[in-house]
């Protein structure tokens, strides 16, 4: 970035002071994000500052609005529960016009957040603690805006777990075929084709109305959670982008196909993969302790099936998109999108075999 977009763009949100630093910040591969360091007088203030990427968000604005509304709604409950508001929720900071957002001569959009001192988020899983908290801070979340009326939100990216619509774009990819590649992964094709069901369970209970459109987060790993340097607790949920409807149990689901797999999401070895039923028990415990009855019967029954379906929608995204020519997930090697489909898909052959331990620690919990 040149340093005249960089003037430009801290002088429309007039940080009180005078800049000392800027600089790269954190781990994410989609938006840029700065550090900046102003000092005033004798008191030093620390932000963030981000560039959306418009090739993932097209529409920045609805996504804008959608953070604006959900964090203000965040920071109410906060003040109501005598928490901190500056450390326990992402605050905006306005540009000069009152907007939460600013956008450039160059006609990219641009965010400031406070900068959450003293707590840091981690990209692996560095003690069981560390998942547990992540689980109370998601649980957390969603009691929080049990009450916020989530038909209100944009939906930033469409039909984002929408598991028969994305069947039904994996059986377009298979008749298409058009690398070729159908007939040689036959057998995970059928993986697929056998549990159609599946990919309505949660989808026909939502239609039906027994499973509540919930505000949901839809990224919900751990390093989306800030954990406090000194008590080593959640403190903050972060990085909201992909905030809008959806179901609590795809949130949970999310989070147990990625942080309870005892294999990498591109392991090869299939041996190695495996649901580690201690660690989804952590994390149901500490996302039911989080939610605090927010939840209804219904939704803590399906919390299993959340797992399952979210882990057998991924590894059908990475299929189709091997079929399709790898044209989604950036890949390293040839067949990486095969290799994450078939992990995916042995962790759902092994939850589903392991489902009534999984429900049976539910009810431990519930």
């Amino acid at each position: 970035m040149d340093n005249a977009e960089m003037k430009e763009v801290i002088e429309e949100f007039a940080f009180p002071g005078v800049l000392e630093e800027c600089i790269p910040f954190g781990s994410g591969h989609i938006n840029d994000t700065y550090r900046l360091t102003f000092k005033d007088g004798e008191e030093t203030k620390r932000y963030i500052l981000q560039k959306m990427n418009k090739n993932i968000f097209t529409n920045p604005v609805e996504l804008m609005e959608n953070i604006k509304n959900v964090t203000s709604w965040l920071k109410k409950k906060i003040i109501e529960n005598h928490g901190d508001v500056e450390r326990e929720t992402l605050n905006l900071v306005d540009d000069r016009e009152g907007s939460p957002y600013y956008k450039d001569s160059q006609g990219e959009y641009w965010r400031v957040y406070l900068f959450i001192e003293n707590a840091t988020c981690y990209d692996q899983v560095e003690s069981e603690q560390d998942f547990y908290q992540s689980a109370v801070a998601f649980g957390h979340f969603q009691r929080l805006l049990a009450d916020y009326p989530a038909d209100t939100l944009h939906e930033t990216i469409k039909d984002f777990h929408n598991t028969v619509d994305r069947f039904a774009k994996f059986k377009k990819a298979v008749e298409e075929d058009v690398c070729g590649r159908a007939a040689s992964v036959k057998e995970e094709i059928d993986f697929v084709m056998e549990r159609e069901n599946l990919a309505h369970t949660l989808c026909d209970l939502q239609e039906q109305k027994k499973l509540p459109l919930r505000v949901t987060h839809n990224d919900t790993k751990l390093n989306n959670i800030m954990i406090d340097d000194t008590t080593g607790k959640a403190v903050c949920v972060i990085d909201l982008d992909t905030v809008m409807p959806g179901l609590s149990v795809n949130d949970f689901g999310d989070s147990i196909r990625f942080g309870a797999s005892t294999g990498a999401e591109d392991e090869r070895d299939l041996t190695k993969v495996s649901c580690d039923l201690h660690l989804y028990e952590l994390y149901v415990k500490g996302f039911i302790e989080g939610c605090a009855g927010a939840l209804t019967d219904l939704e803590m029954d399906m919390l299993p099936m959340g797992a399952i379906l979210m882990t057998f929608e991924c590894g059908m995204r990475f299929l189709t998109d091997y079929l399709e020519g790898d044209h989604y997930f950036k890949i390293h090697r040839e067949g990486h999108n095969l290799d994450r489909c078939r992990t995916q898909f042995k962790l759902v052959k092994d939850m589903e075999e392991k489902l009534p331990q999984m429900k049976a620690i539910v009810e431990k919990y519930k």
